[in-house]
């Protein structure tokens, strides 16, 4: 069984060059180990998703144009995440404002590329199919 994700748990990102931390906020009032439990739905940049240090994926324009103004050599830029889909699969038998909820075993696909996964869930209690 997986864990279930909640505020604090720990990301990262293939493309990125730091982790980054989890912010779910408390709207689905759902707590797990005392902290705002997630669920598929919370996949918004800049407010669940925080940057993860640099971004070396071609596909991010900033990363493209940096590289082509250094001839060629990869030039990591500032990571801004582009999170439009939810995450998948979630659990579909746990239900958190009638949407899955989010286990550690879930993924979250940035435009740019990246395969977003869980490195720490944010607790080790509980636990959901």
């Amino acid at each position: 069984m997986a864990l279930h994700v909640c505020n604090g748990a720990l990301l990262q990102c293939s493309f990125g060059m730091a982790p980054s931390t989890f912010v779910v906020l408390p709207i689905n009032r759902v707590l797990t180990s005392n902290q705002p439990a997630a669920n598929i739905m919370d996949h918004k940049p800049m407010v669940n998703v925080m940057p993860f240090g640099a971004c070396s994926s071609l596909a991010n324009p900033t990363v493209a144009s940096a590289t082509a103004a250094a001839l060629g050599v990869l030039t990591p830029m500032p990571c801004v995440p582009n999170t439009p889909a939810p995450w998948a699969p979630g659990s579909p038998t746990v239900l958190l404002a009638n949407q899955p909820s989010l286990n550690d075993t879930s993924k979250l696909m940035c435009v740019w590329g990246g395969v977003i996964s869980v490195q720490f869930a944010g607790q080790t209690t509980h636990m959901i199919p």
